[in-house]
């Protein structure tokens, strides 16, 4: 939209480079085009403004299939406005000199049109085609017939306007219907999911059972290997009981044969000690043999008396005395 300033009587318009401009005094043209700025009068001034940029028009129509199933359709319509002098003259695009605004609302005019004309080639078609295929391969088919439509209509020329591009986004059913159409394929999503669940699971109970099979063998390895264990130290206490026997009886013989030659020594000495006094013996009694009785009986009582106890008092009576005079006085004779 251009703005309009004022200036006493006088007022100034500032169009932009997307909006036509045109500007009639007694009516004859003044000034038209875009990016326009003049100054008027607004008693004597009549103005239209055309925009000339290219502009969406978003459509949701429904329409009905072969096998009678509703369905939306979602479409987008680029269009311009080609010949804003054409337009100018065939819809309202003045606005009100004084302040700069549209009178009418011509867009409106171009939206409706084109609804209509971009909504019978796509009704069409569809009246034609079952449900299952609308849904699936018909929007190229829409595309093409919306577009061959609104290019080939002769109102669009007539007031100006061009159609840029057609687009068909969607073809849809009704919630209802479309959840229902939906439903084999989320069951078959689902069924790919559960076989997924189902394949985890199974690889789970596999790598489960191949961890339990590898802890049993691990377990019976290490079984095998207590038991070699075990074996080894009966093993090496049998040997070590073989060596401690085998020590002991080395031993045992040692201290045997020691005392074997031991005893044979004392054997010898006592032997030796024992002829020594057979010999010292046998001297001894030789030199008795050549000796007086008397001597001998002195021998035998001092031999005798080293061989009594201690006598600590002794008693002489008489009769003792008296035989042992009598045995001195016979001694000389």
């Amino acid at each position: 939209m251009a703005d309009v300033t004022k200036l006493l009587f006088l007022r100034h318009l500032r169009g932009t480079p997307t909006v036509w401009v045109r500007c009639q005094k007694r009516g004859r043209t003044a000034r038209e085009g875009t990016s326009q700025s003049f100054w008027y009068r607004p008693l004597a001034a009549v103005l239209s403004e055309v925009p000339v940029d290219d502009r969406e028009l978003p459509l949701m129509f429904h329409a009905r299939t072969a096998d009678f199933a509703d369905v939306t359709v979602q479409a987008t319509v680029t269009y311009r406005i080609a010949d804003p002098a054409l337009a100018a003259t065939r819809l309202d695009f003045s606005v009100d000199p004084y302040k700069g605004q549209a009178r009418a609302r011509p867009l409106d005019q171009v939206a409706t049109l084109l609804t209509e004309l971009a909504q019978q080639p796509a009704i069409d078609l569809l009246a034609r085609l079952p449900l299952a295929e609308a849904l699936t391969s018909a929007v190229p088919q829409l595309r093409e017939d919306v577009a061959a439509a609104l290019a080939e209509d002769a109102r669009l020329a007539d007031i100006g306007v061009a159609v840029v591009s057609a687009r068909v986004v969607a073809v849809r059913p009704e919630p209802e219907l479309e959840r229902s159409l939906q439903t084999p394929t989320r069951e078959a999503v689902q069924q790919d999911a559960d076989k997924a669940t189902y394949s985890r699971r199974a690889q789970a109970v596999e790598q489960e059972r191949a961890i339990a099979e590898n802890e049993l063998q691990n377990k019976i390895e290490l079984a095998r290997r207590e038991q070699q264990l075990v074996e080894q130290r009966g093993a090496n206490a049998q040997r070590q009981a073989e060596l401690t026997a085998a020590a002991s009886l080395a031993a045992a013989q040692g201290e045997a044969e020691r005392e074997r030659t031991l005893a044979a020594a004392q054997a010898d000495k006592v032997r030796a000690v024992g002829a020594a006094e057979a010999e010292s013996e046998a001297a001894r009694l030789a030199a008795y043999r050549d000796l007086p009785p008397s001597v001998l009986q002195a021998l035998a009582l001092r031999e005798l008396a080293g061989q009594l106890p201690e006598i600590g008092q002794i008693t002489i009576t008489p009769d003792l005395l008296t035989g042992t005079l009598s045995r001195l006085a016979e001694g000389p004779r």
